[in-house]
């Protein structure tokens, strides 16, 4: 064995050793460190794995979701290093689901600390102000959907006429979100959102597991906002479920903004 060789095999467990860093361990590890620095502190990729944020955002849509623009946190807990900013009102964020913190969920703020919120017949009214639902100015969010999107969700009966696509305005953010056709739930609230609390809702106001069912959101649990779609598809393959089956992408949803 060559002497040069030898001394890289010295080098290589030698952390003092420039190669050790450059093209030994070291150099493994820094990548590692790196990769888990992206991801606990600025942004992380989300698959949507059902219908509550119809038509904002579909199944089976990519997502990266900024974890920075609150603020950062303790690696691994739900404490604060330091805030940046507080989620307002249109905001979708992405969050530990408070009756199980190993699932997360993504929905968006409609109530935040203080304010009254009543949901009827379709209306949401915050501090007794209906909140604005106007026709959409384009229906290119609508048109991503079809029969079979519905199908998936709720079942062979259900279909895409069965709902109404309207324009929202919550805070500044004008979002899309469906209506079904013949609402018949039963009034929710008032209630008061508590502090250090949130009220969140989906999109698919019908089709949605949120604040109404399962309380206020705490703070702390929030992960990120939601960014952009990176990547998005129809269908997952058969086996790799979390693959998208490359025959079924959605081209023309590729950095679509989340609004």
């Amino acid at each position: 064995m060559s002497s040069k060789n030898n001394n890289e095999t010295q080098d290589k467990w030698n952390l003092k050793s420039r190669y050790f860093w450059v093209e030994g361990w070291g150099s493994a590890f820094l990548a590692v460190l790196a990769a888990l620095t992206i991801r606990w502190g600025t942004f992380e990729a989300y698959v949507i794995p059902s219908g509550s944020m119809l038509p904002s955002l579909l199944i089976h849509d990519h997502i990266f979701v900024n974890k920075f623009v609150y603020g950062l946190r303790v690696p691994f807990s739900e404490q604060w290093l330091v805030k940046f900013s507080e989620p307002k009102k249109g905001d979708v964020v992405v969050f530990k689901y408070p009756k199980d913190m190993s699932t997360f969920f993504i929905k968006r703020v409609a109530g935040e600390p203080g304010d009254k919120v009543y949901y009827e017949s379709g209306k949401l009214y915050i501090n007794d102000q209906l909140m604005a639902q106007e026709a959409p100015l384009d229906q290119s969010d609508f048109n991503w959907l079809n029969d079979d999107t519905f199908k998936k969700e709720n079942g062979p009966s259900d279909k895409i006429e069965n709902y109404t696509h309207y324009t929202e305005t919550l805070g500044s953010v004008r979002h899309s979100i469906l209506l079904r056709n013949s609402n018949f739930s039963d009034p929710f609230g008032p209630v008061t959102v508590p502090d250090d609390h949130l009220f969140v809702m989906g999109d698919n106001r019908d089709n949605s597991a949120d604040s109404r069912y399962w309380g206020f959101l705490p703070k702390p649990n929030i992960l990120g906002r939601a960014s952009i779609v990176w990547l998005s598809c129809e269908e997952t393959l058969p086996v790799l479920e979390f693959l998208c089956n490359p025959l079924t992408i959605r081209w023309g949803r590729f950095f679509h903004q989340v609004k």
